[in-house]
C-alpha cells in the first residue's frame, strides 16, 4: 500500500516563510480532510507537494513510498501517482482538451493508447461528469465555467488514476447539482482504494464524502490531528476551542468563521474566501 509522507516541511514564498515544520501522512484508501482558517498554509502545502516553483521548500521531506519528490520535477511527481486539482485552474489557450489529456494519459504507459480506446475512455468520463462531449475539443479551460473548471480538474483525475488527489477547495464555484457529481466521482475512486487530500471550507463536502480523518492547518502547522468528528465541531464553533484548549494563538488577522453548510453556490462560496 502506497504511502505519502511529509517530514518537517519548511516553505517560503520569497523570503516569507509560510510552512514552519508541517508533519502529515496519508495512506492509498484514506480520505484526510485538511481545514483551517484561510491564509494559514492549506493551498501552500499542496502546491510545494506538487512543485509549484513560486513556492520554496527550505527544510523537510516529502516521501511517496519512501522516495523524497523533492528531487523530481513535476511531471515526475504527476508519474509517480501524485494529482493536484487546483483551486483557480488555468485557461491554456491553445492546447485542445481532449489532445493534452491524450499527451497525459500517453506519459503514464509504455506505449500509446490505441485511438479507439483513448475516446473509449474520454467519453465515459465526460459522460460521468455530465460534462458535454463536445467540450473536449475546445482549449483546456477556455471560456469555461468556475464550475466546469472544477468538474473538468475531476475528469483529469479519474483518466490519470492517481494514487493519491489533492483537491483544493473543488468544491468552490460549484452549484448543488454539480457538486452531487463530483462528490459521486470522488466516491467512486475513494472505492478503488484512490487516497484523497481535500481542502474544503464547507462542511456539505465532507459530508458527501465522508474524509476517515481530519487535520486542522493553523499558523503554517498541523495542530489537531483526529477523526471526522473534528469537521463537525469546527462546523459547530469554528476555531475558537483549538486557542482556548490548545492555547494557539491565530497569528493571521482572519476570521474564525464556522464553515457554512448552505452556502454552496457559485457566489456564495466565494465570499470570505478572496485572497487566501
Amino acid at each position: 500500500m502506497s504511502k505519502l509522507k511529509i517530514e518537517n516541511l519548511h516553505v517560503a514564498v520569497g523570503d516569507k516563510e509560510i510552512l514552519h515544520g508541517v508533519n502529515l501522512s496519508l495512506q492509498e484508501g484514506e480520505t484526510l480532510a485538511l481545514l483551517g482558517p484561510n491564509g494559514h498554509g492549506k493551498s501552500t502545502l499542496l502546491a510545494a507537494i506538487m512543485g509549484n516553483p513560486s513556492f520554496t521548500v527550505t527544510e523537510g521531506k516529502i516521501l511517496l513510498d519512501d522516495v523524497d519528490v523533492l528531487s523530481l520535477p513535476v511531471d515526475e511527481r504527476s508519474k509517480a501517482g501524485l494529482f493536484l486539482a487546483m483551486q483557480n485552474p488555468a485557461e491554456i489557450p491553445g492546447v485542445n482538451s481532449a489532445d493534452f489529456l491524450k499527451a497525459a494519459m500517453n506519459a503514464r504507459r509504455e506505449t500509446p493508447m490505441k485511438l479507439f480506446q483513448f475516446y473509449g475512455a474520454l467519453q465515459t468520463a465526460y459522460k460521468e461528469m455530465g460534462i458535454p462531449f463536445e467540450m473536449s475539443n475546445r482549449n483546456l479551460n477556455e471560456g469555461f465555467s468556475g464550475g466546469e473548471k472544477k468538474k473538468n480538474e475531476i475528469l483529469q483525475m479519474k483518466l490519470l488514476q492517481p494514487k493519491f488527489a489533492m483537491l483544493d477547495e473543488i468544491d468552490s464555484g460549484l452549484d448543488v447539482d454539480a457538486m452531487q457529481v463530483v462528490a459521486a466521482a470522488i466516491r467512486e475512486e475513494q472505492a478503488k482504494g484512490r487516497g484523497f487530500l481535500v481542502i474544503s471550507h464547507y462542511a456539505r463536502l465532507y459530508e458527501m464524502i465522508h474524509p476517515t480523518r481530519a487535520a486542522v492547518m493553523v499558523n503554517g502547522r498541523i495542530a489537531v490531528e483526529g477523526g471526522p468528528e473534528i469537521i463537525s465541531r469546527i462546523d459547530t464553533t469554528g476555531y475558537e476551542w483549538i486557542r482556548d484548549e490548545l492555547g494557539i494563538e491565530i497569528e493571521k488577522p482572519v476570521a474564525d468563521q464556522p464553515m457554512n453548510k448552505v452556502s454552496i453556490g457559485a457566489c456564495a462560496t466565494r465570499v470570505g474566501l478572496e485572497g487566501k
